[in-house]
């Protein structure tokens, strides 16, 4: 309780916990432990289970894109 009281009068201090993509990022404050994340807008919002569930979601595809996209310029790099 005293880490939330102290948030509430000075502020959060977020610090990014996962990088999703190069867009989007988790951030967790590190004194209340409150759970934020990038959405649509690109503006930051409370991490929810749904918002979880997207940004694992993202997360995936967005690294099945890097990886197809090294294997080409390997591939072509090769050719």
């Amino acid at each position: 309780m005293p880490n939330k009281l102290y948030c509430d009068f000075f502020g959060h201090n977020y610090e990014v916990t996962k990088k999703v993509t190069n867009h989007v990022k988790e951030y967790t404050c590190t004194r209340c432990k409150k759970q934020l994340t990038t959405n649509s807008n690109g503006k930051l919002t409370e991490l929810t289970p749904k918002f979880q569930e997207i940004n694992s979601a993202l997360e995936r595809i967005y690294n099945n894109r890097m990886m197809r996209l090294k294997q080409k310029s390997i591939s072509s790099s090769i050719c």
